[in-house]
């Protein structure tokens, strides 16, 4: 728990650096999720930090609270009236008192959301990949291009293990043969998950696999080596976060398609990355 904390505070720390310098215009930038701007990115982050740390703190609140509600659409649409300096301290505060929650969860602890319980290790690592994944929104607003991190691993971890998830999730049967996937993390050390004999096989820069997994990046755009029918499938619908299937976005030579943010565990519009998954 001390190490994915300490992860999910410098992934923190990478998206205010980028948020840090905006000027005002620059917070109603379009991002890739079709109708959401810079700002609409960091309020959903922030909306759902505020959810974590009553999930954590009063479980039985977070769970009347379910009942009422709407869509990530309609919280987005909410927040839309916020100052840029207002939303950030929203985030900063959101973030820092999660935070201060989360610390005090072993790893095994159980934690409601708002798809099934989550053990406090796995919620804490879905967070660390929404704010990455946003984040990802944001730095495409942007135009900038962000140093890839150890901190990937995280992401890959939830990507692999969401496999059978990714099937499920559009009513597909869930195959029965594993997928092993051989990664090369971005410091250049070897990260594998599954099982060392399975036939199917997913090799590539972890990266890539990172930003497919959480709909980032279309298949066709990413430098993965994939072998065996599994595993075509599985990547060709990967699905990191939890909510009803994701559009995900067009390959980069065709035409753009609405992507959509997520919250891990609700009911998204198609392609948005929701909160919390794993």
């Amino acid at each position: 728990m001390a190490e994915l904390l300490d992860d999910l505070r410098a992934e923190t720390e990478s998206l205010e650096l980028l948020l840090r310098p905006l000027r005002p215009g620059e917070w109603e930038l379009p991002t890739p999720a079709a109708g959401w701007a810079v700002r609409d990115q960091v309020s959903h982050l922030a909306w759902f930090d505020d959810a974590a740390r009553t999930a954590v703190t009063d479980p039985d609140a977070f769970r009347a609270s379910l009942a009422s509600f709407t869509s990530v659409d309609d919280l987005a649409a909410q927040a839309r009236g916020l100052p840029p300096d207002e939303l950030l301290r929203w985030f900063r505060t959101a973030r820092a008192t999660g935070l201060e929650a989360f610390a005090r969860l072993g790893a095994r602890d159980r934690v409601p959301w708002y798809g099934p319980d989550m053990s406090a290790a796995s919620f804490v690592t879905a967070r660390l990949m929404e704010t990455w994944a946003h984040g990802q929104d944001v730095a495409d607003a942007l135009g900038v291009t962000r140093e890839p991190t150890a901190r990937l691993r995280h992401v890959a971890t939830i990507g692999h293990r969401a496999l059978a998830y990714s099937f499920a999730v559009r009513g597909l049967p869930v195959p029965a043969e594993p997928v092993r996937v051989e990664l090369t993390a971005p410091g250049g050390e070897p990260w594998t998950a599954g099982p060392a004999e399975a036939a199917d096989v997913v090799r590539g820069p972890m990266l890539d696999f990172c930003l497919v997994v959480t709909q980032r990046l279309h298949l066709a755009d990413a430098s993965l080596e994939i072998t065996g029918e599994t595993a075509r499938a599985w990547m060709g619908i990967a699905q990191a976060f939890a909510g009803p299937p994701g559009q995900g976005r067009a390959p980069r030579s065709g035409t753009p398609t609405s992507g959509t943010p997520t919250t891990s565990g609700l009911a998204p519009r198609p392609g948005r990355l929701e909160v919390g998954g794993g």
